[in-house]
């Protein structure tokens, strides 16, 4: 999304350079048009479910007493974040049955101030060429931007996304030479996973430990979706690693925790920086103190699940994980069934899948070209009403590796949010719209003199 200069002083390189995410692009692009198509937004994991109940009874009460703004007085909070709400979060990891002894709480502006907290504090400065920070591609795209604004660096082992929908964790010998060769000051790893929707078992997360155990890294473990899976084992945590398990991991563990995802309060921006190290938790607040407080009334709201039993909270998982289980299994099965030589990741956590079309076009489609067509001009009818899908490009999930090619220029990531009616037209519209841009795709290679065979796919 390039824009023509003005006139004026410089910005700086980073701003020069900068583009929107991956996950914003195809949103940032449809809000140009004015055709009055409706689009189905899965680009982007904004859950449109309502709030936990007694968060909703919150909000509802703001302005009433006992609410601390019933005058209409809203004050700073400490920087470290309200104690309640602090005790909230530390309930939650307990009520998925993790010991939270000794855990310290930070609050942040959404998990995204979180992970930027992390970076600053664990990888390198700006210049110094090492301690960066190690990502498992396909990884979180803000992880690779939140870096870039601070200066620090990327590295990434990679994944692999097999025909059968299953992503390959890398084998614990690759892990294990790109540790020593590059020193990273953190390693990052998402559970319950988006992009992928991987699920890393307990057994998993304890070889990673292992790992930044013996190459003295510490392990940083992104709980956003914490509790939704859909396999039959046990919930997995950073905090579940215990230190006769894995000898050493006490003191190095860094989680990220949000009321976002499971809670269904994206708009909230309320995050945690929980750590098993008081030195590390110290030093985030005093980093954070310019930032003066996280949102005070976000902190309100979500600080009520302090007072949640953990058989209510259970019961909560189990409710949200039946939603989304049942939608992710229909419209991926859908999504096979329709267009067949589709790859579409296995659902078995959070709440995306990927999609990879590389069966079924020319070597050099470009995930990011077909979803700017959708939203710029894609359009479907569907019994009188004309739609069009967003949806991310994958590129920007992959870090890149030197002579390796992005496997993300075939691939898309599906968020699972959008009401279930509006969910079952994901396989229909990604099939219209595929056919009808490799459609227009040749037509203007033909015009262009070039002839480029393999380009439609069967509706």
């Amino acid at each position: 999304m390039s824009t023509m200069p003005e006139s004026g002083p410089a910005i700086s390189t980073h701003f020069q350079t900068r583009e929107p995410s991956a996950i914003r692009l195809a949103q940032i692009e449809f809000m140009k048009r004015s055709d009055g198509v409706d689009a189905v937004n899965v680009a982007i994991g904004n859950v449109s479910l309502p709030m936990h109940p007694a968060m909703q009874e919150r909000l509802r009460s703001l302005g009433e007493t006992p609410s601390p703004f019933s005058e209409g007085v809203v004050k700073y909070s400490a920087t470290v974040g309200l104690n309640e709400c602090r005790a909230a979060f530390l309930n939650i990891i307990a009520s998925s049955g993790f010991p939270t002894s000794g855990l310290q709480v930070q609050i942040t502006d959404g998990g995204s101030a979180a992970m930027e907290l992390l970076i600053v504090g664990l990888c390198g400065e700006p210049g110094s060429g090492d301690r960066p920070l190690l990502l498992i591609d396909a990884a979180y795209t803000n992880y690779m931007s939140l870096a870039a604004r601070t200066g620090r660096s990327t590295i990434s082992v990679r994944r692999t996304l097999g025909r059968d929908g299953r992503f390959s964790l890398p084998d614990l010998e690759n892990i294990e030479k790109v540790i020593r060769i590059h020193r990273p000051g953190a390693l990052v790893v998402i559970p319950y996973d988006n992009p992928t929707g991987h699920f890393y078992d307990d057994e998993s997360m304890a070889m990673l430990a292992r790992l930044c155990v013996k190459y003295n890294t510490w392990l940083v473990s992104d709980e956003a979706y914490r509790e939704l899976y859909y396999l039959d084992a046990p919930a997995s945590s950073i905090w579940g690693i215990s230190e006769s398990r894995v000898p050493g991991i006490t003191g190095r563990r860094v989680s990220i925790e949000t009321a976002s995802k499971v809670w269904n309060a994206c708009g909230l921006r309320i995050g945690a920086l929980v750590t098993d190290n008081r030195t590390l938790h110290a030093r985030a607040v005093a980093e954070a103190t310019a930032n003066l407080c996280p949102n005070v009334i976000g902190q309100h709201i979500f600080g009520v699940l302090a007072h949640q039993s953990h058989g209510a909270l259970g019961r909560w998982y189990a409710q949200q994980r039946a939603y989304y289980s049942e939608m992710l299994h229909a419209v991926s099965s859908e999504l096979r069934e329709r267009i067949p030589g589709l790859i579409v990741s296995s659902p078995d956590a959070a709440i995306y899948s990927v999609i990879d079309v590389r069966e079924l076009v020319p070597s050099d489609f470009d995930s990011s070209d077909f979803v700017m067509y959708c939203a710029r001009e894609g359009s479907v009818t569907i019994q009188g009403k004309a739609y069009t899908l967003l949806v991310s490009p994958m590129a920007g999930f992959y870090r890149g590796l030197p002579g390796q090619p992005n496997p993300g220029g075939s691939q898309m990531r599906i968020a699972y949010v959008e009401p279930p009616q509006r969910m079952r037209l994901v396989p229909l519209l990604l099939d219209r719209l595929l056919a009808s841009y490799l459609d227009a795709r040749q037509r203007r290679h033909v015009r262009q003199g070039r002839v480029n065979t393999n380009t439609t796919i069967t509706s």
